[in-house]
Protein backbone atom coordinates (compact mmCIF):
# COMPACT_ATOMS: atom_id res chain seq x y z
CA UNK A 1 0.00 0.00 0.00
CA UNK A 2 1.00 3.52 -0.45
CA UNK A 3 -0.45 7.27 -0.04
CA UNK A 4 0.04 9.91 -2.22
CA UNK A 5 -0.50 13.43 -2.96
CA UNK A 6 -1.60 15.90 -0.53
CA UNK A 7 -3.05 15.24 3.35
CA UNK A 8 -6.31 14.20 3.88
CA UNK A 9 -8.25 13.53 7.37
CA UNK A 10 -8.54 9.71 6.20
CA UNK A 11 -4.77 8.40 5.16
CA UNK A 12 -3.78 6.94 8.35
CA UNK A 13 -7.68 5.40 9.05
CA UNK A 14 -7.27 4.18 5.85
CA UNK A 15 -4.36 2.63 6.57
CA UNK A 16 -5.24 1.22 9.50
CA UNK A 17 -8.54 -0.38 7.91
CA UNK A 18 -6.86 -2.41 5.05
CA UNK A 19 -4.57 -3.75 7.65
CA UNK A 20 -7.07 -5.10 10.30
CA UNK A 21 -9.52 -5.93 7.43
CA UNK A 22 -6.70 -8.37 5.56
CA UNK A 23 -6.07 -9.39 9.38
CA UNK A 24 -9.09 -10.11 9.69
CA UNK A 25 -9.54 -12.67 7.07
CA UNK A 26 -6.38 -14.16 7.03
CA UNK A 27 -3.15 -13.30 9.42
CA UNK A 28 -0.57 -14.76 7.68
CA UNK A 29 -1.14 -12.38 4.17
CA UNK A 30 2.20 -10.47 3.92
CA UNK A 31 2.06 -6.71 3.85
CA UNK A 32 4.42 -3.77 3.26
CA UNK A 33 3.71 -0.36 3.20
CA UNK A 34 6.17 2.10 0.62
CA UNK A 35 7.44 5.39 2.02
CA UNK A 36 6.91 8.55 0.92
CA UNK A 37 4.26 7.05 -1.73
CA UNK A 38 5.57 6.95 -5.62
CA UNK A 39 8.90 8.31 -4.43
CA UNK A 40 9.03 4.98 -1.65
CA UNK A 41 7.86 3.05 -4.62
CA UNK A 42 11.02 3.82 -6.84
CA UNK A 43 13.97 4.01 -4.39
CA UNK A 44 12.90 0.41 -2.51
CA UNK A 45 11.90 2.15 0.86
CA UNK A 46 9.21 0.39 2.61
CA UNK A 47 8.01 -1.19 5.97
CA UNK A 48 6.58 -4.56 6.92
CA UNK A 49 3.21 -4.87 8.62
CA UNK A 50 4.00 -6.74 11.45
CA UNK A 51 2.50 -8.72 13.84
CA UNK A 52 2.80 -5.61 16.68
CA UNK A 53 1.61 -3.37 13.69
CA UNK A 54 -1.45 -5.35 13.18
CA UNK A 55 -2.33 -5.56 17.15
CA UNK A 56 -1.96 -2.13 17.78
CA UNK A 57 -3.15 -0.96 14.35
CA UNK A 58 -6.06 0.91 16.14
CA UNK A 59 -3.26 3.54 17.18
CA UNK A 60 -3.57 5.28 13.80
CA UNK A 61 -7.17 6.25 13.72
CA UNK A 62 -6.30 8.85 16.29
CA UNK A 63 -3.85 10.44 13.85
CA UNK A 64 -3.96 12.77 11.08
CA UNK A 65 -0.76 12.79 8.01
CA UNK A 66 0.07 9.26 6.78
CA UNK A 67 2.33 6.83 8.87
CA UNK A 68 4.06 6.03 5.48
CA UNK A 69 4.02 9.72 4.28
CA UNK A 70 3.27 11.14 0.92
CA UNK A 71 4.81 12.59 -2.21
CA UNK A 72 3.75 13.93 -5.37
CA UNK A 73 5.29 11.98 -8.47
CA UNK A 74 4.16 11.27 -11.79
CA UNK A 75 5.99 7.91 -13.05
CA UNK A 76 5.16 9.13 -16.37
CA UNK A 77 7.44 12.74 -16.29
CA UNK A 78 10.74 11.17 -16.93
CA UNK A 79 12.46 14.50 -16.64
CA UNK A 80 10.94 15.62 -12.81
CA UNK A 81 11.87 12.16 -11.71
CA UNK A 82 15.36 12.60 -13.18
CA UNK A 83 15.96 15.65 -11.40
CA UNK A 84 14.26 14.85 -7.74
CA UNK A 85 17.02 11.83 -8.05
CA UNK A 86 14.00 9.24 -7.88
CA UNK A 87 15.68 7.46 -11.04
CA UNK A 88 18.86 7.63 -12.57
CA UNK A 89 20.03 9.02 -16.32
CA UNK A 90 18.60 6.88 -18.59
CA UNK A 91 15.81 5.01 -16.16
CA UNK A 92 12.65 4.90 -16.92
CA UNK A 93 10.33 5.48 -13.77
CA UNK A 94 8.02 3.19 -14.94
CA UNK A 95 10.18 0.21 -15.56
CA UNK A 96 11.94 1.26 -12.02
CA UNK A 97 8.51 0.93 -10.18
CA UNK A 98 7.76 -2.34 -11.71
CA UNK A 99 10.54 -4.28 -11.41
CA UNK A 100 10.81 -3.07 -7.34
CA UNK A 101 7.14 -3.67 -7.10
CA UNK A 102 8.22 -7.76 -8.65
CA UNK A 103 11.30 -7.97 -6.32
CA UNK A 104 8.99 -7.51 -3.72
CA UNK A 105 6.57 -10.20 -4.62
CA UNK A 106 3.81 -7.90 -4.92
CA UNK A 107 0.64 -8.57 -6.37
CA UNK A 108 -1.91 -6.33 -4.87
CA UNK A 109 -1.11 -2.72 -4.77
CA UNK A 110 -3.50 -0.21 -2.90
CA UNK A 111 -3.32 3.14 -3.60
CA UNK A 112 -4.71 5.66 -1.36
CA UNK A 113 -4.91 9.00 -3.18
CA UNK A 114 -6.61 11.40 -5.56
CA UNK A 115 -7.47 11.02 -9.35
CA UNK A 116 -3.48 11.43 -10.34
CA UNK A 117 -2.65 9.24 -7.62
CA UNK A 118 -4.96 6.28 -9.27
CA UNK A 119 -4.33 7.31 -13.33
CA UNK A 120 -0.25 6.89 -12.35
CA UNK A 121 -1.35 3.30 -10.83
CA UNK A 122 -3.82 2.66 -13.83
CA UNK A 123 -0.21 3.39 -15.88
CA UNK A 124 1.75 1.26 -13.60
CA UNK A 125 -0.48 -1.74 -13.60
CA UNK A 126 -0.66 -1.45 -18.05
CA UNK A 127 3.15 -1.69 -17.99
CA UNK A 128 3.45 -4.43 -15.44
CA UNK A 129 0.93 -6.76 -17.20
CA UNK A 130 2.87 -5.93 -20.80
CA UNK A 131 5.89 -7.68 -19.14
CA UNK A 132 4.12 -10.41 -17.74
CA UNK A 133 3.36 -9.55 -14.34
CA UNK A 134 -0.19 -9.48 -12.83
CA UNK A 135 -0.82 -6.50 -10.47
CA UNK A 136 -4.10 -5.87 -8.89
CA UNK A 137 -4.53 -2.00 -8.14
CA UNK A 138 -7.34 -1.19 -6.05
CA UNK A 139 -7.98 2.64 -5.14
CA UNK A 140 -9.20 4.47 -2.46
CA UNK A 141 -10.48 7.76 -3.07
CA UNK A 142 -8.47 10.95 -0.87
CA UNK A 143 -9.12 14.63 -1.83
CA UNK A 144 -10.47 17.61 0.29
CA UNK A 145 -11.76 18.41 -2.80
CA UNK A 146 -14.26 15.92 -3.44
CA UNK A 147 -13.66 16.49 -7.17
CA UNK A 148 -12.85 12.53 -8.34
CA UNK A 149 -15.19 11.25 -11.11
CA UNK A 150 -17.59 9.53 -10.84
CA UNK A 151 -17.00 9.47 -7.25
CA UNK A 152 -19.60 10.71 -5.07
CA UNK A 153 -17.98 11.41 -2.15
CA UNK A 154 -14.41 11.09 -1.61
CA UNK A 155 -12.63 10.46 2.09
CA UNK A 156 -11.37 12.96 4.02
CA UNK A 157 -13.41 16.16 2.57
CA UNK A 158 -15.99 16.05 5.17
CA UNK A 159 -13.42 15.92 8.19
CA UNK A 160 -11.63 18.78 6.45
CA UNK A 161 -14.88 21.02 6.16
CA UNK A 162 -15.72 20.38 9.80
CA UNK A 163 -11.64 21.52 10.63
CA UNK A 164 -12.36 24.66 8.50
CA UNK A 165 -15.40 25.72 10.39
CA UNK A 166 -13.30 25.21 13.95
CA UNK A 167 -10.82 26.74 12.26
CA UNK A 168 -12.90 30.17 11.47
CA UNK A 169 -14.53 29.42 14.77
CA UNK A 170 -11.57 31.31 16.33
CA UNK A 171 -10.47 33.60 13.56
CA UNK A 172 -14.02 34.73 13.26
CA UNK A 173 -13.38 36.71 16.47
CA UNK A 174 -10.75 38.95 14.85
CA UNK A 175 -13.84 40.98 13.87
CA UNK A 176 -13.82 42.34 17.58
CA UNK A 177 -9.91 43.06 17.46
CA UNK A 178 -9.93 46.49 15.35
CA UNK A 179 -12.77 48.49 13.80
CA UNK A 180 -13.52 48.23 9.97
CA UNK A 181 -12.08 44.91 9.55
CA UNK A 182 -12.37 42.45 6.78
CA UNK A 183 -12.05 38.73 7.08
CA UNK A 184 -10.82 36.15 3.53
CA UNK A 185 -10.76 32.77 5.00
CA UNK A 186 -8.92 31.15 1.68
CA UNK A 187 -10.49 27.49 1.86
CA UNK A 188 -8.59 24.52 -0.32
CA UNK A 189 -10.27 23.80 -4.04
CA UNK A 190 -8.25 24.41 -6.87
CA UNK A 191 -11.39 23.53 -9.22
CA UNK A 192 -14.42 22.93 -7.42
CA UNK A 193 -15.43 24.89 -4.74
CA UNK A 194 -17.27 22.05 -3.01
CA UNK A 195 -14.94 22.42 0.30
CA UNK A 196 -15.31 25.62 0.88
CA UNK A 197 -19.05 25.87 0.15
CA UNK A 198 -19.45 22.73 2.82
CA UNK A 199 -17.00 24.45 5.45
CA UNK A 200 -19.20 27.72 5.73
CA UNK A 201 -22.22 25.29 5.57
CA UNK A 202 -20.94 23.46 8.70
CA UNK A 203 -19.84 26.77 10.40
CA UNK A 204 -23.13 28.20 10.03
CA UNK A 205 -24.95 25.03 11.49
CA UNK A 206 -22.25 25.07 14.21
CA UNK A 207 -23.12 28.81 14.30
CA UNK A 208 -26.98 28.27 15.13
CA UNK A 209 -25.93 26.20 18.25
CA UNK A 210 -24.66 28.97 20.03
CA UNK A 211 -25.55 31.28 22.39
CA UNK A 212 -25.45 35.12 21.67
CA UNK A 213 -25.83 38.10 23.79
CA UNK A 214 -27.07 40.97 21.45
CA UNK A 215 -27.98 43.35 24.70
CA UNK A 216 -23.96 43.49 24.88
CA UNK A 217 -23.10 43.73 21.46
CA UNK A 218 -22.53 39.93 20.87
CA UNK A 219 -24.56 39.24 18.09
CA UNK A 220 -24.85 36.26 15.46
CA UNK A 221 -24.51 38.56 12.50
CA UNK A 222 -20.99 39.58 13.97
CA UNK A 223 -20.01 36.25 13.44
CA UNK A 224 -21.86 35.14 10.16
CA UNK A 225 -20.30 34.89 6.92
CA UNK A 226 -21.25 37.71 4.10
CA UNK A 227 -20.11 35.83 1.00
CA UNK A 228 -19.46 32.33 -0.03
CA UNK A 229 -17.20 32.68 -3.28
CA UNK A 230 -16.59 29.31 -5.60
CA UNK A 231 -14.56 29.10 -8.56
CA UNK A 232 -17.99 27.73 -10.47
CA UNK A 233 -19.87 30.87 -9.77
CA UNK A 234 -18.38 34.21 -11.04
CA UNK A 235 -18.58 37.42 -9.49
CA UNK A 236 -17.91 40.76 -10.25
CA UNK A 237 -15.68 42.89 -8.07
CA UNK A 238 -17.56 46.19 -8.38
CA UNK A 239 -20.72 44.51 -7.52
CA UNK A 240 -19.97 42.87 -4.93
CA UNK A 241 -17.43 45.75 -3.43
CA UNK A 242 -21.43 47.64 -3.40
CA UNK A 243 -22.83 45.01 -1.46
CA UNK A 244 -19.99 44.54 1.00
CA UNK A 245 -19.77 47.86 1.49
CA UNK A 246 -23.30 48.34 3.03
CA UNK A 247 -22.71 45.41 5.38
CA UNK A 248 -19.50 46.77 6.57
CA UNK A 249 -21.42 50.12 7.26
CA UNK A 250 -24.03 47.98 9.24
CA UNK A 251 -22.14 45.97 11.56
CA UNK A 252 -18.63 47.38 11.06
CA UNK A 253 -16.73 44.18 9.69
CA UNK A 254 -16.96 41.84 6.67
CA UNK A 255 -16.27 38.14 6.39
CA UNK A 256 -15.48 36.20 3.18
CA UNK A 257 -14.94 32.50 2.41
CA UNK A 258 -13.22 31.70 -1.10
CA UNK A 259 -12.14 28.52 -2.83
CA UNK A 260 -8.20 29.10 -3.44
CA UNK A 261 -8.85 28.38 -6.96
CA UNK A 262 -11.65 31.12 -7.31
CA UNK A 263 -10.82 33.45 -9.89
CA UNK A 264 -7.42 32.39 -10.55
CA UNK A 265 -7.44 31.97 -14.36
CA UNK A 266 -7.56 35.25 -14.26
CA UNK A 267 -4.55 36.17 -11.93
CA UNK A 268 -2.41 33.67 -13.32
CA UNK A 269 -3.21 35.42 -16.79
CA UNK A 270 -2.17 38.51 -15.12
CA UNK A 271 0.95 37.56 -13.38
CA UNK A 272 2.18 36.42 -16.86
CA UNK A 273 1.15 39.17 -18.53
CA UNK A 274 3.23 41.19 -16.40
CA UNK A 275 6.03 38.90 -17.16
CA UNK A 276 5.93 37.09 -14.05
CA UNK A 277 6.62 33.38 -13.35
CA UNK A 278 3.84 31.18 -12.08
CA UNK A 279 5.25 27.79 -10.56
CA UNK A 280 3.66 24.68 -11.41
CA UNK A 281 4.04 20.87 -10.04
CA UNK A 282 5.28 17.63 -11.70
CA UNK A 283 1.13 17.07 -12.80
CA UNK A 284 1.26 21.01 -14.46
CA UNK A 285 -1.16 22.21 -12.00
CA UNK A 286 -0.42 26.13 -11.27
CA UNK A 287 1.38 26.17 -7.18
CA UNK A 288 -2.23 28.09 -5.51
CA UNK A 289 -0.35 28.85 -2.44
CA UNK A 290 2.22 30.87 -4.23
CA UNK A 291 -0.71 32.80 -6.40
CA UNK A 292 -2.69 33.44 -3.23
CA UNK A 293 -6.18 34.33 -4.36
CA UNK A 294 -7.79 35.36 -0.47
CA UNK A 295 -4.73 37.75 -0.47
CA UNK A 296 -5.54 39.60 -3.89
CA UNK A 297 -8.89 39.45 -3.61
CA UNK A 298 -8.33 41.04 0.05
CA UNK A 299 -6.59 43.52 -1.84
CA UNK A 300 -8.80 44.19 -4.46
CA UNK A 301 -12.23 44.55 -1.90
CA UNK A 302 -10.41 46.22 0.87
CA UNK A 303 -10.31 49.77 -0.47
CA UNK A 304 -13.41 49.37 -2.03
CA UNK A 305 -15.36 48.54 1.01
CA UNK A 306 -13.36 51.21 3.22
CA UNK A 307 -11.63 48.08 5.24
CA UNK A 308 -9.53 49.72 7.82
CA UNK A 309 -7.71 46.02 8.15
CA UNK A 310 -7.39 43.56 5.92
CA UNK A 311 -6.69 39.74 7.64
CA UNK A 312 -6.44 36.87 5.55
CA UNK A 313 -5.82 33.46 6.70
CA UNK A 314 -6.05 30.02 5.10
CA UNK A 315 -7.11 26.86 6.63
CA UNK A 316 -6.03 24.27 4.19
CA UNK A 317 -2.67 22.80 6.04
CA UNK A 318 -4.89 23.20 9.39
CA UNK A 319 -7.52 20.93 8.13
CA UNK A 320 -6.17 18.24 5.89
CA UNK A 321 -4.22 16.93 8.67
CA UNK A 322 -6.95 16.18 11.00
CA UNK A 323 -7.56 12.45 11.81
CA UNK A 324 -10.76 11.61 10.38
CA UNK A 325 -14.00 11.90 11.93
CA UNK A 326 -16.67 9.25 13.03
CA UNK A 327 -19.04 10.56 9.65
CA UNK A 328 -15.52 9.51 7.58
CA UNK A 329 -14.44 7.10 9.71
CA UNK A 330 -17.62 5.01 8.45
CA UNK A 331 -17.12 6.01 4.85
CA UNK A 332 -13.48 4.85 5.46
CA UNK A 333 -14.07 1.37 6.61
CA UNK A 334 -17.25 0.69 4.13
CA UNK A 335 -14.90 1.63 0.92
CA UNK A 336 -11.80 -0.54 2.91
CA UNK A 337 -13.94 -3.75 2.64
CA UNK A 338 -15.30 -3.26 -1.00
CA UNK A 339 -11.25 -3.33 -1.57
CA UNK A 340 -10.17 -5.61 -0.10
CA UNK A 341 -12.74 -7.93 -1.66
CA UNK A 342 -12.35 -6.34 -4.98
CA UNK A 343 -8.18 -7.47 -4.44
CA UNK A 344 -8.48 -10.75 -3.76
CA UNK A 345 -10.98 -11.25 -6.39
CA UNK A 346 -8.59 -9.66 -8.74
CA UNK A 347 -10.41 -6.61 -9.99
CA UNK A 348 -8.50 -3.43 -10.20
CA UNK A 349 -10.26 -0.17 -9.75
CA UNK A 350 -11.00 3.01 -7.63
CA UNK A 351 -13.56 2.24 -4.87
CA UNK A 352 -16.60 4.68 -4.70
CA UNK A 353 -19.89 5.34 -4.94
CA UNK A 354 -20.29 5.58 -8.43
CA UNK A 355 -22.51 8.54 -9.75
CA UNK A 356 -22.49 7.02 -13.23
CA UNK A 357 -24.15 3.63 -11.58
CA UNK A 358 -26.91 4.20 -9.03
CA UNK A 359 -24.69 5.38 -6.52
CA UNK A 360 -23.28 1.74 -5.99
CA UNK A 361 -19.92 1.16 -4.21
CA UNK A 362 -17.57 -0.50 -6.08
CA UNK A 363 -14.55 -0.76 -7.39
CA UNK A 364 -14.66 2.06 -10.61
CA UNK A 365 -12.77 0.91 -13.77
CA UNK A 366 -9.48 3.07 -13.69
CA UNK A 367 -10.47 4.11 -17.21
CA UNK A 368 -13.54 6.23 -16.66
CA UNK A 369 -11.47 7.95 -13.16
CA UNK A 370 -11.09 11.42 -13.69
CA UNK A 371 -10.41 14.56 -11.74
CA UNK A 372 -12.21 17.92 -12.15
CA UNK A 373 -15.32 17.12 -10.92
CA UNK A 374 -17.12 20.47 -10.16
CA UNK A 375 -19.37 21.72 -7.69
CA UNK A 376 -23.02 22.51 -8.29
CA UNK A 377 -23.78 26.03 -6.81
CA UNK A 378 -26.95 25.50 -7.75
CA UNK A 379 -27.78 22.69 -5.29
CA UNK A 380 -30.36 23.80 -3.40
CA UNK A 381 -28.84 23.89 0.68
CA UNK A 382 -25.92 26.58 -1.03
CA UNK A 383 -28.90 28.54 -2.62
CA UNK A 384 -30.90 28.44 0.62
CA UNK A 385 -27.48 28.98 2.23
CA UNK A 386 -26.54 32.56 0.52
CA UNK A 387 -30.02 33.53 0.80
CA UNK A 388 -30.02 33.43 4.66
CA UNK A 389 -26.76 35.14 4.90
CA UNK A 390 -26.73 38.40 6.23
CA UNK A 391 -30.15 38.01 7.41
CA UNK A 392 -29.50 37.37 11.11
Amino acid sequence: MLTAGGLAPCLSSAVAELISGYSRIDPTIEMIGYLGGYAGLLQGRSLPVTAVVRERVHVLHGHGGSPLGNSRVKLSNVTDCVRRGLVKEGEVPLEVAAGQLARDGITILHTIGGDDTSTTAAELASHLAATGHRLTVVGLPKTVDNDIVPVAQSMGALTAAEQGAIFFENFGNEHSAAPRTLLVHEVMGRLSGWLTAQTARAYRERLAARAFLPEFNLTRAHMDIDAVYVPEAPFEIAAEAERLAEVMARKDSVAIFVSEGANAENIVAEIIAGGGRVERDAFGHVALDKINVGARLGEMLGPRIGAERVLVQKSGYFARSAAANGKDRELIAAMARVAIDSALDGVSGLVGHDLERGGELRAIELSRVRGGKPFDPEVDWFRQMLATIGQH
